[in-house]
């Protein structure tokens, strides 16, 4: 005795055929989902969990992206900081030459006015170094302007993390090396500037200790940013872990849940068509 119910009333393969169907039909719609996005979790719908954890991901990599956005500007400064001390640098190995000149007992009083003009002039270049210091209208040296600044500080990394970078006084500098016509006019106050301890000899040291100090601040930075766009990569290889769709298996699976579909639709057709058989038994009967 058969233990399935022959009535035109409930068709229990219609139902089951049906239940086949709609279930394939989901499977299908998430597969078709997935290819045409890309992603295996594309919303909180599709996986609550890993959604979550790839939202906090992707807000990891928007703020350090921002974090090396603002590094590569504080690069900027710092190269033309470096670049700006450099050149003072090296003009002021001119200028301690011209110093020397000065210093000779032996030079007529018109050799010494010819060398104290070239000093000037000299100084005047270096002023003009050291106020075009500036990148995008923030300079670390420039403040013969009246502007000071004590620091610059930029962000490092996503967390907030910050980096200070301490400013030079430009004006200071440009301030102890206007010696006055008396400073330069006699050999000997000229050769005591020049001397170990001399305040030419001060500042043209402290000029190179700045140089050696953004250099590894320039360094630092370089270094940070590099780290930044590791880590961003590996976030990002994560994050595709994590949500990224196979579209190789999911391709093959969309055609098998075709198949399936189109097998499912054939079932219920079939199931569809058995109160019409019993029908024709019952005007037999």
């Amino acid at each position: 005795m058969s233990g399935t119910l022959n009535s035109i009333n409930t068709n229990v393969g219609a139902m089951v055929a049906l239940e086949s169907l709609n279930s394939t039909n989901m499977q299908l719609n998430t597969a078709q989902n997935e290819i045409s996005t890309g992603y295996r979790v594309s919303s909180a719908v599709s996986d609550g969990a890993a959604y979550a954890v790839a939202q906090s991901v992707r807000s990891d990599v928007g703020a350090l992206t921002a974090a090396n956005q603002q590094l590569g500007g504080v690069q900027s400064l710092l190269s033309t900081t470096v670049t700006s001390l450099n050149d003072v640098s090296n003009l002021m190995g001119s200028m301690r030459e011209v110093l020397v000149d000065l210093s000779n007992s032996s030079s007529t009083s018109e050799e010494r006015s010819q060398y104290a003009q070239q000093y000037n002039s000299y100084l005047a270049n270096l002023k003009d170094f050291i106020t075009d210091s500036a990148y995008n209208g923030v300079s670390l040296i420039d403040d013969l302007g009246g502007a000071s600044l004590s620091s610059v500080s930029v962000i490092t990394n996503e967390v907030g993390g910050t980096y200070s970078i301490a400013s030079f006084s430009g004006s200071g500098l440009y301030n102890s090396l206007a010696f006055t016509s008396t400073q330069l006019g006699g050999p000997s106050t000229v050769a005591a500037l020049i001397t170990t301890t001399g305040t030419f000899m001060n500042q043209f040291n402290s000029v190179n200790t700045e140089l050696n100090t953004y250099g590894a601040a320039t360094n630092y930075v370089t270094n940070q940013v590099n780290y930044n766009s590791d880590k961003i990569d590996s976030l990002n290889s994560g994050l595709g872990a994590l949500v990224d769709a196979d579209l190789a298996s999911e391709s093959a699976l969309l055609e098998s849940l075709q198949t399936r579909q189109q097998l499912a639709t054939q079932a219920l057709t079939l199931a569809d068509q058995a109160p019409s058989t019993l029908l024709t038994l019952v005007k037999n009967a």
